[in-house]
C-alpha cells in the first residue's frame, strides 16, 4: 500500500481544523495572521500564526519548569492513584477477600479481568471525550468517580457487588492513560517527551511500593466490625476523591487556556512547541483521522507492542503476589518481597526512557528491556519446571519482570512522537489503552487456578509472547525509515527541502525553519494535519 501521494491538497486543507464555537473571536483578536490559518487553525493561533516568536534557551527552560510544576505534578500524582487503586485487587485478595466474600471457581479471575473488559468496550467512546471535552473537567470527572466506585469495593459483600463496582473503576478509568499522553503530547517538545512520560508512568512502581506497605500494615489489623481489606479500599478511595478538586484547581486543558501563562508565555510555550509539528489542540472529531489510522499499518504493529507487554504487566499485578506466595513465603512477607519489584519498576521506566531522551533511538532500548524480560521468564520457568525449587533463583527471575514496565512507556512516547492530528492521536492513544486491556484480560486468563502453584502453562505462553514482541519492534523500525522516505519525496514534489532539521529532538531549544529555509517550513506546524498529511513531518526511530 503506497501513501505517496498524501500530502495536503485544497481538498484536504478544507476539511482542516475549524476554531470551536467559544472560539470564534479569535479572528477578530487574530489580525496579525492569515485569513485561512485562523479559519483552519487550533486555538494556539490566538497567540502565533505567520509571524515567528523570538525564545531563547532561558525562556524555554522557565516555561518547562513552570509547566513541570503544574501539569506534570498532576500528571504524576493521579496516575499513582490509577495504578495503586488498581494494585489494591491483588492485595486484598492476598489478606482474605475471597475468603470473606466467598469468591470459588474462576470468580477472582474475573474480577480480575472485569475493568478491563469495560475499558475495551469504552474506548470508541472514550476517543470522543478525549477530544470534544477539555482535559480539565474530563480528569476531575474521571477522578472523583472512580474515587467513589474505590471506596464501595468496602461495602461490597458478595461476588456480584464487587463485579459492579469493579467494572465502573475500569469505566472511570479508561480515559486516564490516553488522556495523559495527549497532554504530554501537547505541552511538551518531542526530546522532553519520554521524560515525562517516564515520570509519571514510573509512579506504577511507586504504587507497587506504597500498595505492599499498606497491605503490610493492614494485615496486621485485628477488628470484630471491619476486615483489613476493606481498610484498604476505604482509604484508597477517600483519597481518590478527595484529589478531584485539587485537580480542578491546577490543571489547564492546553497552552492557550493555560491559566499559570501570561499572554507573553502563552505565544512563547506555543512557539516552542513548532517543531513538533503536531498541533497543540482543538475539540472537532474528524472521522478522516480516524480512517487514516486504521489503514496506517504502524497501528496494527503498536497496538501488538502494547498487548505483548501488557500481557506481562497483568501477570504481575494480579499474580505476583501469589506467585511470591508460592514460593512458601507468609501473606505478609509475600507483600513485603514485592516491594523490591517496585523499585525494579521505578529504575526500568526512569533509566529507559533517560536513555531514549540521550541516544533518541527508543526501538533499541526496547528490545533491551525485552530480552531483559524474556530472560526473566526463562528463570521463573526453568525453576518451577525441575524438581526443587531454588527461591533465590526464582525470585531473580520475577524481579526481572520489572524492566516489562519500562517497555510500555518507551511505547507511549514512541506513539506519540510519531502520530500527528489531534482526533488521530486521541483515537491512537484509545486503541493503545484497548490493547492495554486486552493484555490485562488475556494475562490472568492464562493463569489458570488449576495450574497452581507454578503456573507453567502461563509462564510458557508469556515466554512465546515476548519472543513475538522481537520481532514487531524490527518491523515497525523498518516502515519508519520507508515513511520518512515518503515524507522526503513530499517535501520535493512541494518544492521544500528533502532533508530537514527535526529540532523538536534537540535538548536544547532551536527554532525550527525559519531562517534555515527562507520561512518555507513551520507554517504547517499548528494546522491539524495528520503525519501523513504534513509533509514537514520527521518520524522517530
Amino acid at each position: 500500500m503506497s501513501y505517496q501521494n498524501n500530502y495536503p491538497t485544497i481538498d484536504d486543507k478544507a476539511e482542516i481544523n475549524h476554531v470551536e464555537a467559544g472560539d470564534m473571536d479569535l479572528k477578530h483578536d487574530a489580525h496579525h495572521h492569515s485569513s485561512d490559518q485562523v479559519k483552519h487553525g487550533d486555538r494556539a493561533l490566538k497567540y502565533v500564526g505567520e509571524e515567528r516568536i523570538e525564545l531563547t534557551e532561558e525562556d524555554n527552560v522557565r516555561i518547562r519548569r513552570k509547566t513541570d510544576k503544574r501539569i506534570l505534578s498532576i500528571l504524576m500524582w493521579v496516575y499513582f492513584l490509577q495504578i495503586f487503586d488498581k494494585t489494591l485487587l491483588g492485595y486484598a485478595n492476598n489478606l482474605g477477600m475471597s475468603t470473606t466474600v466467598g469468591l470459588h471457581g474462576t470468580q477472582y479471575q474475573l474480577l480480575s479481568m472485569i475493568n478491563a473488559i469495560v475499558q475495551l468496550a469504552w474506548q470508541p467512546f472514550s476517543s470522543y471525550l478525549l477530544v470534544r471535552v477539555p482535559a480539565r473537567p474530563l480528569m476531575t470527572g474521571m477522578v472523583f468517580c472512580w474515587g467513589l466506585s474505590q471506596a464501595c469495593m468496602a461495602a461490597s459483600s458478595t461476588f456480584g457487588g464487587l463485579l459492579a463496582c469493579r467494572a465502573l473503576l475500569g469505566l472511570f478509568e479508561a480515559g486516564c492513560l490516553p488522556l495523559f499522553s495527549l497532554l504530554t503530547v501537547q505541552w511538551y517538545r518531542r526530546s522532553e517527551q519520554p521524560l515525562r512520560v517516564a515520570a509519571w508512568y514510573s509512579t506504577n512502581g511507586m504504587a507497587t511500593i506504597v500498595a505492599a506497605l499498606i497491605s503490610f500494615g493492614l494485615g496486621h489489623v485485628k477488628s470484630p466490625h471491619i476486615h483489613n481489606w476493606q481498610l484498604i479500599f476505604i482509604i484508597s478511595g477517600i483519597i481518590t476523591v478527595l484529589t478531584a478538586p485539587v485537580i480542578w484547581f491546577m490543571i489547564d486543558s492546553d497552552v492557550a487556556s493555560a491559566r499559570f501563562f501570561d499572554e507573553d508565555e502563552k505565544a512563547k510555550a506555543i512557539e516552542r512547541l513548532r517543531a513538533n509539528n503536531t498541533g497543540t489542540g482543538t475539540n472537532e472529531f474528524k472521522w478522516k483521522q480516524v480512517i487514516e489510522l486504521f489503514i496506517d499499518p504502524k497501528t496494527y504493529l503498536w497496538l501488538a507492542l502494547t498487548l505483548c507487554i501488557n500481557v506481562g504487566a497483568a501477570v504481575t499485578t494480579y499474580f505476583g503476589p501469589t506467585l511470591i506466595g508460592s514460593f512458601g513465603f507468609s501473606k505478609n512477607i509475600s507483600s513485603l518481597l514485592n516491594m523490591p519489584f517496585g523499585f525494579l519498576q521505578i529504575i526500568a521506566i526512569m533509566s529507559g526512557c533517560y536513555a531514549a531522551t540521550k541516544f533518541k533511538i527508543k526501538s533499541a532500548l526496547l528490545a533491551v528491556f525485552n530480552i531483559i524480560v524474556i530472560i526473566g521468564l526463562v528463570l521463573l520457568y526453568v525453576e518451577n519446571t525441575r524438581g526443587k525449587l531454588r527461591i533465590a533463583v526464582a525470585l531473580v527471575g520475577y524481579y526481572l519482570l520489572a524492566f516489562l514496565f519500562g517497555c510500555n512507556p518507551m511505547v507511549v512516547a514512541w506513539i506519540a512522537g510519531n502520530t500527528a492530528g489531534q482526533t488521530k492521536k486521541a483515537t491512537i492513544m484509545s486503541v493503545f489503552n484497548a490493547a492495554s486491556a486486552v493484555g490485562n484480560i488475556v494475562g490472568p486468563a492464562i493463569f489458570s487456578d488449576k495450574d497452581k502453584p507454578h503456573y507453567i502453562p502461563g509462564l510458557k505462553a508469556t515466554l512465546g509472547i515476548f519472543c513475538a514482541m522481537l520481532a514487531c519492534i524490527a518491523i515497525q523500525f523498518m516502515l519508519l525509515i520507508f515513511f520518512n522516505k515518503q515524507r522526503q519525496n513530499q517535501r520535493v514534489k512541494n518544492g521544500k527541502p528533502k532533508f530537514i532539521k527535526d529540532t523538536s529532538m534537540e535538548n536544547k531549544y532551536q527554532a525550527y525553519g525559519s531562517e534555515e529555509h527562507n520561512g518555507t517550513l513551520g507554517q504547517n506546524a499548528l494546522l491539524d494535519l495528520t503525519d501523513f498529511k504534513n509533509d514537514e513531518f520527521v518520524y522517530v526511530y
